[in-house]
C-alpha cells in the first residue's frame, strides 16, 4: 500500500486511537504521543500481511499506553500536569453538530466524568488496559491477552477485577450510565448480527417501542422482531447519550438523522423512543467507541 493511501486510511482511525488512548492515560497530550507513535510504526511497517488494519492500530497504540502507563507508575509520578477530563467528542461531522458544542460536551461529561478517571487513575497499567479495551472499545479477551502476553482467561479475570474497583469506587449516576452503555451495546451487537434471541435477552418483556410513524409496539417479541427489520442499516447506529441517558445515534456518512433514547429497568430495556425531531437531536451526543 502507497504512503499516501496508508496516510488516508490512518486519519480514518484516528479519532478512535485518539480515544483510546485518552481512556488509558487521561491526557490528551500523552494520547497524541500514542497516536503519532503508533503512524511511525505504521510508515515503517510492511503492511502487505495486515488484514485487519484497525485492530492492527489499536494493538500498537495500547501497547504505546502500557509502556506509558508502567513508566509512569515505575517513576511514582505525581498526576500528570496536562492531565484532564475534558470528553473526546466524535468530531464536527460526526454527531451533526459543532464539537464545540457545549451542551453536547455536557452531556458527553456525564458519562466520562473527573470520577470515572480518578477511578482508572487507582487501577494497575493491565488492569486499566484491560478494562477500558473491553468495557469500553469492545475488544475480544484474547486479543487484549496478546497485547498483555497474558492468557485469554487471566485477561478475563484482570478486567473482572478492575470492573469492580470501578464500579465500587464511581458514584450511582457514573454506575447507571456504565451499565446502560452495557446493555445498549448488548442490544446493538444483537441487531448487528440479526440475532433474535439477543434481543430478547436485553428486552423487558412489556417493552414499549414508540414510533412516531407506526404508533406502539408493546411486547419484547414484538418489538425484537420491529428492530430485526433495521438491522442491514445498524452499521450506521452509535452509542449516543439521548435525554442524558444511553441510547443510539444513526448517523449514516456521519449525519446525524435519527436516534433511539431508551428507558431502563432491572438491568433491561422497558421503552424505547424512536426521535427524529431536529430540535431535540440537537441534544444528541456520540460516545466514542
Amino acid at each position: 500500500m502507497d504512503e499516501a493511501r496508508l496516510a488516508v486510511r490512518f486519519e480514518e482511525q484516528r479519532p478512535r486511537l485518539r480515544a483510546v488512548a485518552y481512556r488509558m492515560l487521561g491526557s490528551h497530550a500523552e494520547a497524541d504521543d500514542a497516536v503519532q507513535n503508533a503512524w511511525l510504526r505504521l510508515s515503517r511497517a510492511d503492511t502487505a500481511e495486515v488484514a485487519n488494519l484497525a485492530g492492527w492500530l489499536t494493538t500498537v497504540v495500547s501497547r504505546e499506553c502500557l509502556n506509558m502507563l508502567r513508566a509512569r507508575r515505575n517513576r511514582r509520578e505525581e498526576p500528570f500536569a496536562g492531565t484532564t477530563t475534558e470528553p473526546f467528542t466524535a468530531g464536527p461531522s460526526a454527531a451533526g453538530h459543532d464539537a464545540g458544542d457545549p451542551e453536547a460536551e455536557a452531556l458527553l461529561a456525564d458519562s466520562i466524568g473527573p470520577a470515572l478517571m480518578v477511578v482508572l487513575d487507582s487501577l494497575a497499567p493491565a488492569e486499566r488496559l484491560a478494562f477500558v479495551l473491553h468495557d469500553v472499545f469492545a475488544v475480544p479477551f484474547d486479543e487484549i491477552a496478546a497485547i498483555l502476553g497474558r492468557s485469554p482467561a487471566a485477561t478475563r479475570q484482570l478486567t473482572s477485577r478492575a470492573r469492580r474497583r470501578v464500579v465500587g469506587a464511581t458514584p450511582p449516576r457514573q454506575v447507571d450510565l456504565v451499565r446502560q452503555r452495557q446493555v445498549v451495546q448488548a442490544f446493538l451487537a444483537a441487531l448487528r448480527h440479526g440475532d433474535f434471541d439477543g434481543l430478547l435477552a436485553v428486552l423487558d418483556p412489556d417493552v414499549v417501542l414508540r414510533d412516531g410513524d407506526a404508533g406502539l409496539v408493546r411486547g419484547a417479541r414484538a418489538v425484537g422482531a420491529r428492530a430485526l427489520v433495521f438491522s442491514r442499516a445498524a452499521r450506521f447506529v452509535r452509542p449516543a447519550l439521548v435525554d442524558r441517558t444511553v441510547g443510539l445515534a444513526i448517523v449514516p456518512q456521519g449525519r446525524l438523522i435519527g436516534a433511539l433514547g431508551f428507558t431502563f429497568g432491572h438491568g433491561k430495556i422497558t421503552a424505547i423512543e424512536m426521535i427524529g425531531d431536529p430540535g431535540r437531536l440537537r441534544h444528541v451526543g456520540l460516545l466514542v467507541g
